[in-house]
């Protein structure tokens, strides 16, 4: 969702131009963590129509300067009053100070059902040796009593077993001989054990296999789905249902029908060069999968279902309503019948009896996509992979969907995230996704965040954080302002990271920041501090305080997923020959004169050879090619190196085009080669670069890695300079 660089010292543009907001109203906003300002010369001001907007999402009216004055007391005589904070997050091995009462009395209703006495003093703290959890903490004083979530996290996330290399894969886009029109699971599994097994790879990272918004036409972005709780069932491979082996009679028939169906749409993308059509591919194993649930299950598959089901609760119960009552009355529940916009409205009792068999039919699609997930990181750790997969936690989710209807109350409406203006984008971005608001949140004790990390690191080695920052604050766009006229509003970083914590200490993951882009200071830093790995691309890591020099491998942090590109960026085959220049000019894009666009991207590519060659990485007269890249990332001490699966056969096109809507496929192109002629999962697999890679990027000795900030040596082997990704 980033801008794809680093600007931290980047000069900001003027956006707002309103007179200063009223001091008050100022106050107001600050109390409850509305940034006033915004990075800029001298301080961008944010003009009170936002600040007012803003506070309104969060249910606080300050229209009139006798509304500020009313809310801004009212606010606080409530933290006056207030016994103890909605939610306390401290970490394991550190005594924290609690500001009661001194006469309080405090006591900790532990997870596990165990309680503990804190002791009373001139101050209270909690003690640093309560165990980790999810607690409950009651204070009483007098004739008031108070009840608190209680966090107790680990001080820092769980760490990766040592360095690796892996694939960066957008699932659709692989497609197998086996696929129904686009990647899927079976697929996921397949490049798991080939990249595992074969080349010796530590991870795969995915995009977000969020279920998307129901409809046609879908949106095909991963990054703008229905819930983020629940994975799309259209990457389901079909056959690996196991009633699909008890499919018989008439049922089996129209299987087999199916599958032949899916057989043309999958040859139209990879023999008649169609775009990958989420839509039909649904289409088709939507009615497969109707015939599987109507397979009876044995008593073992009967139990496995209900234990899911009973783990599930009523997060899967709300999320399968949803599902039903968008096929009766449509896909934005804004406009749905009243008693039914909210999940406790007066009709929801009786809409979910009357729908209960397609409400069935969702929860078993959930379990389905569940069980193939698992197998998936089963298959990718039985493979030797030391991570196994990553997955891709999202932003946030589509306004209409599931999870923003069944989350509404911890969401805040009318309220948009996006970027505000700087230098590289006057016009500021609005991403068209709901927040989560910070005073709701603390006040559910962090407890639906906490649920969504749980689920999505539930079957992954590691989990990537999509805009990260937004752990610490985020851009409000409020609806019908332009992305200029934003505000960005404060969460508890503490809070935040400590959930993050625990949850995935509990799932055994490690935690991966997409930090691209404006990163306020301290932010790196803090999310290093914590084990959180940031991300670092190649053509970026230069010293943008200093003289924009590039950064040699000893400068870059050991703490990242370094690669050479990412989902949103040009591929290497297309930097390295300046056909993104080229694209983006076509598609009227361009800032610039194209000659002038062309000349810095020429420049850089010239500033790159200048630095390998000075780094003896590469020859007078020597092309610039991909294995030469990786010889440099695989020389800083990167935690992880990621390598764009498409880069393999060269292919120059982009999967996303940041900027675009109709006017590029977005999300829907297969991988293809330097041709543009699509590409299946075997024939990668046979890719001449997938060894050659696999090489490059291996450890270097039994005894472990390569030592840290040491350059590998030129290669001998004559095919490890061949230009296999452009140059």
């Amino acid at each position: 969702m980033a801008a794809y660089h680093d600007s931290d010292g980047a000069e900001q543009v003027p956006a707002q131009d309103a007179p200063p907001p009223p001091a008050e109203l100022v106050a107001l906003a600050r109390a409850y963590g509305v940034d006033v300002r915004y990075p800029g010369p001298g301080g961008q001001a944010v003009g009170a129509r936002t600040l007012v907007a803003v506070l309104g999402a969060m249910g606080v009216a300050a229209g009139s300067p006798q509304e500020v004055g009313e809310a801004l007391e009212r606010h606080r005589a409530e933290q006056r009053e207030r016994l103890l904070p909605p939610c306390v997050v401290v970490r394991q091995g550190r005594r924290t100070a609690l500001d009661v009462p001194a006469d309080a009395r405090l006591r900790v209703e532990l997870e596990d059902g165990g309680s503990w006495e804190l002791p009373r003093g001139h101050s209270h703290w909690v003690p640093g040796d309560l165990p980790l959890g999810r607690h409950v903490l009651t204070a009483e004083c007098g004739d008031r009593t108070a009840r608190a979530a209680l966090v107790v996290a680990p001080e820092r996330l769980p760490q990766l077993p040592g360095r690796s290399w892996g694939f960066l894969a957008q699932l659709y886009s692989v497609l197998s001989e086996r696929s129904w029109g686009m990647g899927d699971l079976g697929d996921l599994v397949e490049l798991a054990r080939w990249a595992g097994a074969g080349l010796g790879a530590g991870f795969v990272q995915i995009n977000p296999l969020h279920q998307a918004l129901p409809g046609a036409p879908s949106d095909p972005s991963p990054y703008r789905p229905s819930s983020r709780r629940f994975a799309d069932p259209v990457h389901l491979r079909i056959e690996a249902v196991p009633e699909y082996a008890y499919l018989t009679g008439a049922g089996r028939e129209q299987a087999e029908e199916l599958t032949r169906c899916a057989a043309r749409l999958r040859d139209e993308v990879l023999v008649h060069d169609a775009l990958i059509d989420r839509d039909a591919v649904w289409q088709l194993k939507r009615e497969a999968l109707e015939l599987l649930h109507e397979v009876p299950r044995g008593p073992g598959r009967q139990a496995e279902y209900d234990a899911y089901r009973l783990r599930e609760g009523e997060w899967l119960y709300r999320h399968a309503l949803w599902n039903a009552l968008a096929e009766e009355h449509g896909t934005d529940w804004h406009h749905w019948p009243k008693g039914l916009r909210h999940p406790d409205g007066p009709q929801i009792e009786h809409a979910a009896k009357e729908l209960e068999e397609r409400a069935e039919f969702h929860r078993w699609l959930a379990w389905q996509v569940d069980q193939q997930l698992a197998h998936a990181q089963r298959a990718a750790r039985e493979a030797g992979m030391p991570v196994g997969l990553i997955h891709d936690l999202a932003v946030g989710v589509h306004p209409d969907g599931a999870d923003a209807w069944a989350l509404q109350d911890v969401l805040a409406g009318g309220i948009s995230v996006g970027a505000p203006p700087d230098a590289f984008n006057a016009h500021g971005q609005d991403w068209g996704l709901p927040p989560w608001r910070p005073d709701a949140l603390a006040e559910a004790g962090y407890a639906p965040y906490a649920e969504l990390l749980r689920a999505t690191a539930r079957h992954a080695g590691a989990l990537r954080i999509d805009h990260v920052m937004g752990l610490f604050r985020l851009w409000w766009v409020p609806q019908g302002h332009p992305p200029t006229e934003g505000a960005y509003v404060r969460y508890d970083a503490e809070a935040m990271l400590g959930v993050l914590a625990l949850e995935a200490h509990r799932a055994g993951t490690a935690v991966i920041g997409e930090d691209l882009g404006t990163v306020e200071p301290g932010v790196r830093e803090e999310l290093a501090s914590r084990g959180v790995l940031g991300t670092s691309v190649l053509w970026f890591e230069r010293d943008w305080r200093g003289d924009g020099a590039i950064l040699g491998p000893d400068r870059w942090r050991p703490g990242c997923l370094a690669t050479l590109t990412t989902h949103d960026l040009p591929s290497t085959a297309a930097r390295l020959s300046g056909e993104h220049v080229e694209l983006r000019h076509r598609l009227g894009l361009l800032a610039r004169p194209l000659g002038e666009e062309q000349g810095q991207a020429a420049a850089e590519l010239a500033d790159w050879r200048a630095e390998l060659g000075r780094l003896g990485l590469l020859a007078e007269g020597e092309p610039l090619t991909m294995p030469v890249l990786y010889r440099f990332l695989r020389a800083t001490p990167a935690e992880l190196v990621g390598v764009w699966l498409p880069d393999l056969v060269g292919d120059p096109r982009p999967q996303n085009l940041p900027g675009t809507w109709d006017q590029y496929p977005n999300w829907r192109l297969p991988v293809a080669d330097g041709s543009g002629d699509p590409v299946t999962l075997e024939r990668l697999a046979t890719a001449p670069a997938a060894g050659l890679l696999a090489r490059l990027l291996a450890p270097r000795s039994s005894a472990g890695s390569a030592p840290r900030h040491v350059l590998p040596s030129r290669p001998t082997d004559p095919d490890e300079r061949a230009p296999v990704s452009g140059g």
